[in-house]
Order: C-alpha cells, then sequence, then structure tokens
C-alpha cells in the first residue's frame, strides 16, 4: 500500500493538488443531468415518454459532439474550447430546467436537452490528455503514465456514483431542479477554473505546431484503436444493461429503493479496483491486461443471471464492479499508446463518447427485455456483451507504441508558471 501512495503522490505532483479538484467538480454535472434531465421533464410533465425523449436527445449530442470537441481541443488548445463549452453547457441545463419549468412543449425540450448533450465540455478526456502531457514533459516512466490513467479512470467512477445520488437526492428531498441548477453552477465555475489553470498550456495546439499558411495535416488512426472504440461501447452497454437489470429486479423484489444503492455499490468497487491498478506489475503489458479483464468480465457477469434475492444481488454486482475500472482504464492506456499526438484529445473523448452511446442503446434495449421477459434478459444482454469485449480483446493486435512520443509545449516562460503554480 506504501508502494501505491507514493505513486499517486508522484502523479499528483505533475499537475498540483488543485487540478484534480476542478476536473472531478467539472466532471461530476455529466453524470448528474442524464438522470436529473429525466426526473425533471418526467416530474413536470408527467409524461415518461418525453423524459425517455430528452434523456435519449442528451445521450445523443454528447455521443456525436464529444469528439468534436476533443478535435478542436487538439487543434486550438484545451483553454478557449473548455471556456466557450462550459459555459454554452451552463446556459443549456439552465434552459432545460427554465423551459420544463414552464411546461414547454416536447420538441424544444429535446432540442434543448440534445444542446445540452452536444456542448459537454469533456473535462474528463481532457483531464486524462492533459495529465498525460505533463506525465512525459516530466519524463516519467510508463508505469506513472499509468498510474495517472488509474487515477483519472477513479475520478470517473466516483462521479458516475455521486452525480447520480445527489440527483436523486435533490429529488427526494426538494425538486429534480435543484440539481441541474447545481450542474449548471458546477459546469460555469469549475469548467472555467479547469480552462484556466495554468497547466491547460502543456499541450500544445497543432494549429501552433503548424505553418501559419498551412492546415495541419490529418493523421491516420491505427486499426486497433477503433477496436479499442468498439471494446467501449461494448463496456457501455454493460452498464446500461446492468442498470436496466438491478431496476427490474429490485422492482420485483418490492425494494425499487435500492436500485440506486446496488448500482452505487458496484462503482465504489470498480473505484477501488482502478486505484490498484498501481499494483499490477510492469512487466504484465497493456494487451494482456485488456484481455484478463475481458475474461474477468465474463466471469464475474455470468452469476447475474441467477440472481434472485437482494442480498445476492449486492454480493455479485460488488464482486462484478471489479473487472469494470480495470478495463476501462487498459483500453484508456493503449489508446495514450498508439494514436498519434495530434488527435489524443479527440481519442480520449471518443472512448468516453462510446461508453455513453453504448449505455443509452443498452438501457433501451435491455428495459423491453427485462419488461418482457424479467430482469436475467437484461443481464443476459450484459453477459453477450461481455463475450463481444473478449472476441475483440483476442482478435486485435495492439502492443506497439507510436514512434513518436506525445508532443508538449516546450517548458517556456509560460509553462515554467505553470510548474511554479502546480507546486505552490
Amino acid at each position: 500500500m506504501t508502494a501505491v501512495t507514493t505513486t499517486y503522490r508522484r502523479v499528483l505532483a505533475l499537475s498540483g493538488p488543485l487540478l484534480p479538484v476542478v476536473s472531478f467538480l467539472g466532471r461530476l454535472p455529466t453524470a448528474m443531468c442524464q438522470l436529473g434531465s429525466v426526473l425533471l421533464v418526467a416530474e413536470t410533465s408527467g409524461s415518461l415518454t418525453t423524459a425517455g425523449l430528452v434523456g435519449g436527445a442528451l445521450a445523443a449530442g454528447q455521443t456525436v459532439a464529444g469528439p468534436l470537441i476533443g478535435r478542436l481541443t487538439d487543434r486550438h488548445g484545451q483553454r478557449p474550447v473548455v471556456l466557450i463549452a462550459c459555459w454554452v453547457n451552463a446556459v443549456a441545463v439552465a434552459a432545460l430546467v427554465t423551459a420544463a419549468l414552464s411546461r414547454t412543449a416536447t420538441p424544444p425540450l429535446a432540442l434543448l436537452g440534445l444542446l445540452a448533450g452536444a456542448s459537454v465540455p469533456q473535462i474528463g478526456p481532457l483531464a486524462r490528455t492533459r495529465l498525460v502531457a505533463l506525465a512525459h514533459r516530466a519524463r516519467a516512466d510508463d508505469r506513472l503514465v499509468s498510474a495517472a490513467l488509474s487515477l483519472e479512470g477513479t475520478l470517473d467512477e466516483v462521479s458516475f456514483v455521486l452525480g447520480p445520488a445527489l440527483v436523486g437526492l435533490a429529488a427526494t428531498l426538494v425538486h429534480p431542479a435543484v440539481a441541474l441548477g447545481l450542474a449548471a453552477v458546477l459546469l460555469a465555475v469549475c469548467g472555467s477554473a479547469f480552462a484556466l489553470h495554468p497547466t491547460a498550456v502543456a499541450v500544445r495546439p497543432a494549429a501552433d505546431r503548424a505553418p501559419r499558411t498551412a492546415r495541419p495535416a490529418r493523421t491516420r488512426m491505427p486499426r486497433a484503436v477503433h477496436a479499442m472504440r468498439v471494446s467501449t461501447a461494448l463496456q457501455g452497454a454493460m452498464f446500461g444493461a446492468c442498470q436496466a437489470g438491478i431496476t427490474a429486479l429490485t422492482e420485483r423484489l418490492h425494494q425499487p429503493a435500492q436500485a440506486g444503492l446496488v448500482y452505487a455499490a458496484m462503482g465504489v468497487m470498480s473505484a477501488v479496483a482502478g486505484l490498484s491498478l498501481a499494483l499490477v506489475p510492469a512487466r504484465i503489458g497493456l494487451p494482456a491486461r485488456w484481455r484478463a479483464a475481458a475474461v474477468a468480465l465474463i466471469v464475474l457477469s455470468v452469476p447475474l443471471l441467477f440472481v434472485r434475492s437482494m442480498g445476492a444481488l449486492y454480493l455479485v454486482v460488488v464482486v462484478l464492479g471489479v473487472a469494470f475500472a480495470p478495463h476501462l482504464i487498459t483500453l484508456f492506456g493503449l489508446t495514450e499508446r498508439l494514436v498519434p499526438a495530434a488527435r489524443l484529445a479527440e481519442s480520449m473523448a471518443f472512448l468516453t463518447s462510446a461508453v455513453v452511446g453504448g449505455q443509452a442503446v443498452a438501457l433501451a434495449l435491455s428495459g423491453r427485455l427485462a419488461d418482457m421477459y424479467g430482469p436475467s434478459a437484461a443481464f443476459a444482454v450484459a453477459v453477450g456483451a461481455a463475450v463481444l469485449v473478449l472476441v475483440v480483446a483476442l482478435t486485435t493486435r495492439a502492443g506497439h507504441r507510436p514512434t513518436a512520443p506525445l508532443r508538449v509545449s516546450p517548458a517556456g516562460p509560460e509553462e515554467a508558471a505553470a510548474d511554479r503554480a502546480q507546486t505552490s
């Protein structure tokens, strides 16, 4: 455990203690808005169909626009893109709340949901990109880079647990609009803080590297990266299927309020497993970890098909959480090694969007199957997705590092100021 603590202290030393805090608070609204928008619209309109349309529009906007925002940051830098995106996102969320409370018609609500999803500033993927750049600038070894990605994966997992919990608490005690109002404030304040943090200059934009008279060449993506995106989407499908199955089973057991707690327990265990990856020996490469995580996803998800009680559900879901974060973190690590430097932020955002898209599609499909055939049908979708993850992992060659390392800004005056701010 001392070795783990030492490793993560070195990771925090790369950026200073403030950046992880503002990046976590800045990405928290993303986890709040999906459930929050559904609960808000369902309560104000009285229609689950309308709520589903708004929630689906929000997920679709994030899935499609996420890689585009990542590409813009690769091209123009994180600071201007994140500043614009976080304020547009905050205004869109506030407008959605106002429109819902005013009982606006369904089409405008869906359009506002689409805008709220499309303008998500992608702070999670960009924090990964920034931390990787800082690690390379410090001449860190692969083990420290992997630990940095593990920390970011853990922050994601905690946000995915805490965000819906905050929404549920606000909806129970006050109103869903309160949670979305908080999300808008966090987007504006913490999103701006993330954009303006001195480390934002760590990655040099492609526009600055290319001649002023020429447009930067579009670099090709290795084939293995597309397989990793498929694998990430399949894990998103597992999330959606598990969510549908857990909801259906807790309702069948007449304890629907337990659904959120069960899902949270899975997220907490996943976060713990993510942090523990720092203990994995360096000799076990990322491709081997990918295959091992895929096998674990299958082995640990099969028992879901036979769960019939709350106690068994908690046990099986918590154990399954052990495989989730290692799989995702490994895919982020492989992506960092394989993609061209000029497209790293876009690629990180693509993985996050793949999770969102896979979860949304699987949740809709699994929900219908659970209604028709029971919770086991939804859980079967999760098991099927896990099997496909293993197929993708076994058929993909992804073990080579690119010849050129990640290009970062030289430590000029602005970067030196960033280094001083990190240690203060």
